[in-house]
């Protein structure tokens, strides 16, 4: 059985390894990916269509290849109030 579908960016996918989409190069007909041990290689189009990947979710540690992102990249955001700017603010205030 070979692949049906078109890959996706930021899609995890399985064959024998776990592995995300990280770009698409239309220009060259190459799809990059990176495995979840961190490693990166690119398919061409042909060799992705022939393949037997499925669609997976991502996994629990799904960041772990990305070593050198700051907390920033994960997307996620954080309150406009730090604990930095509370410290003088009792807690008694913030809980009534």
């Amino acid at each position: 059985m070979t692949t049906i579908t078109d890959p996706v960016i930021d899609q995890w996918y399985k064959d024998n390894l776990l592995f995300k989409v990280v770009a698409i190069e239309e220009s060259d007909d190459s799809i990059e990916v990176q495995y979840h041990n961190g490693d990166i290689t690119e398919f061409d189009n042909d060799s992705w269509y022939n393949s037997t990947f499925d669609f997976v979710e991502a996994p629990e540690d799904w960041n772990a290849p990305f070593d050198d992102l700051e907390p920033d990249d994960l997307g996620y955001s954080n309150s406009d109030t730090r604990r930095s700017d509370m410290d003088d603010t009792p807690l008694k205030d913030f809980l009534d």
